[in-house]
């Protein structure tokens, strides 16, 4: 079950960094970032108060909490940076955040097998070329690297912490909840500091008529990133974290897929490889 949720993981996120990386291209990252969480927190809020999820409060609700500080911050900067680079070469370096939570598990104890460490090494190093990094050129690009390293860590730290956020369901839908409404509070505060400081939450074009018809859209994004987060922290409950960790940084490969089939992206032999190697990296880790 391990691998199934942290595949699911990959999928969700990917789709979501496609959909928010077009959707910077239009409206400023903040709004992005800020309205896609309401949208999720809103409907998160209705499932947890079906689900009696209120009931399961308790103490571990500070990592959600945590989480939600932590990312807003790595949202902006990723979204801010698949604006600037090509989505390509910027959303595989973003997986490289898989580190914090590997990191959290060998702490811990979990010792892989010899055919789940080559599983990791190989699916990570697969992740990586997938979008045929290029860490030469314009000051632009080195912008969007440094934004993408920073966001990173960020997700890496929001993967280990949600992972400890509930072990029940119904706790999860509440932590969730939580980590929303944080991220609306953090991102909302520093949308409000950036129209103070003269920046634009409504896009130069078209302004709230804009943001209106793209509501679908956002509710997409952070609906689907929230799935995300429940998809990797049942999988990391379920089974060894390194394991669940590596397979959940995949979704670098479904945005190269997905910028190629909606964007006409082309992959290069590098793209092309390293998605053959991220995948047979899998299933290294799901044989070990």
């Amino acid at each position: 079950m391990t691998a199934v949720f942290a595949l699911a993981t990959s999928f969700l996120w990917g789709l979501a960094d496609f959909g928010g990386g077009l959707l910077t291209k239009r409206i400023p990252a903040l709004t992005v970032v800020v309205v896609s969480q309401i949208l999720a927190a809103t409907v998160l809020g209705a499932i947890v108060i079906a689900t009696g999820g209120r009931h399961e409060a308790g103490p571990q609700l500070w990592f959600a909490v945590a989480a939600g500080v932590v990312g807003p911050v790595a949202m902006l900067c990723f979204y801010r940076a698949l604006a600037l680079g090509p989505m390509g070469v910027v959303s595989p370096l973003g997986s490289l955040g898989v580190a914090v939570p590997v990191g959290v598990g060998l702490m811990i104890g979990e010792r892989p097998g010899l055919l789940q460490m080559a599983g990791i090494v190989v699916a990570v190093a697969g992740v990586v070329l997938a979008g045929g990094p290029q860490l030469r050129g314009a000051p632009v690009q080195r912008q969007a690297i440094l934004l993408t390293l920073v966001a990173a860590f960020g997700f890496g730290s929001v993967m280990a912490l949600i992972a400890e956020a509930s072990t029940t369901v119904t706790g999860l839908f509440l932590a969730l909840f939580v980590q929303r409404v944080t991220n609306v509070v953090v991102g909302g505060a520093a949308l409000y500091a950036s129209v103070r400081r003269g920046g634009d939450a409504f896009p130069e074009d078209g302004g709230w008529r804009t943001i209106r018809t793209s509501l679908p859209a956002l509710g997409f994004v952070g609906l689907a990133d929230v799935a995300a987060n429940g998809t990797y922290a049942m999988a990391a409950n379920h089974g060894p974290v390194t394991v669940a960790a590596v397979l959940a940084s995949l979704y670098p490969v479904i945005t190269a897929v997905a910028a190629r089939g909606f964007l006409k992206e082309r992959l290069r032999l590098v793209q092309a490889a390293g998605a053959g190697l991220a995948l047979f990296g899998t299933v290294l880790l799901a044989a070990g």
